[in-house]
């Protein structure tokens, strides 16, 4: 009903209207696509001595590498991150000042840092003991875990706060506690709020992988600085990295929506299995 009153539905002539621009910008975005691969293919860009090297069984392995690590460091970034952004979230929401305060300061700092100087300082002053590659992937790690971490801790106070004041109360009142509440009340809902903004969150961890670059390459960066170098063919190498970049996206989306849904459901069906417990304890 609320979409009704904030959006019109569209008459016979808007609708044709709409279907003439989206024909319209099809068109205009093909013939991009069209003078764009034309642009390539007049540079010489295609040109099978380009992309040999992707079907050749080292280098293919060693993308497959590169691509496995660059995934790892996204998928612990991104699990690191959602226990960060619930904890300081949550602690956001505390009745203690000082947990309140403490938490403010840690969430703002870190939103506040460039994502490339946490990765600086982690690779020189946390991880140097290590090899320069496994200092550079947990420096990676690290940097994109408290980063979007703080970020999703705003979501997730956010997403909370969003929820109507009625559901807390009517928790309160059949006898939960505060933890209770927040954990198998308020959160559950909050989450298909935030969905959205989690998804969008994990796109970007993944991408910024991809600055450890400016210290150290690994994962696909490496891949991307090094094959050039040997077969002069940027073009092809940066056109199958951001193949592969967009497809781990899609894989990450995937997931997290999968996650999502069993998750909510699971939090759900406890949800109710304790409210009514305690509204059975309160008949009796």
């Amino acid at each position: 009903m609320a979409s009704g009153v904030l959006f019109d539905a569209p008459g016979p002539k808007t609708a044709a209207r709409h279907r003439i621009y989206t024909v319209v910008a099809s068109l205009v975005l093909l013939a991009l696509a069209a003078w764009a691969v034309k642009r390539l293919n007049d540079a010489g860009q295609f040109d099978y001595d380009l992309w040999e090297p992707f079907v050749t069984p080292n280098i293919m392995q060693a993308i497959g590498e590169a691509w496995l690590d660059t995934l790892t460091m996204a998928v612990l970034a991104v699990l690191g991150a959602l226990v960060f952004g619930v904890v300081f979230g949550v602690a956001k929401l505390s009745d203690h000042k000082p947990v309140r305060w403490a938490s403010w300061l840690v969430v703002e700092f870190f939103r506040a840092v460039p994502v490339i100087m946490l990765m600086t300082f982690a690779f020189y002053a946390v991880f140097n003991s290590m090899s320069i590659e496994r200092g550079a992937y947990w420096s990676v790690v690290l940097s994109l875990t408290v980063y979007n971490g703080a970020v999703l801790a705003e979501v997730f106070r956010a997403g909370i706060n969003a929820l109507p004041r009625g559901q807390a109360e009517a928790a309160y009142a059949i006898g939960l506690r505060k933890t209770q509440v927040v954990n198998l009340i308020l959160l559950p809902q909050a989450v298909k709020i935030m969905i959205p903004a989690i998804i969008s969150q994990m796109v970007v961890a993944l991408k910024d992988t991809s600055l450890i670059l400016i210290v150290f390459p690994i994962g696909l960066t490496k891949i991307l600085k090094q094959l050039p170098l040997s077969f002069n063919n940027i073009v092809p190498t940066t056109l199958v990295i951001a193949g592969l970049y967009v497809l781990t996206n899609l894989l990450l989306t995937a997931i997290a929506t999968w996650a999502q849904k069993r998750f909510v459901g699971e939090k759900e069906m406890l949800q109710v299995s304790m409210v009514g417990e305690a509204d059975q304890g309160q008949i009796a």
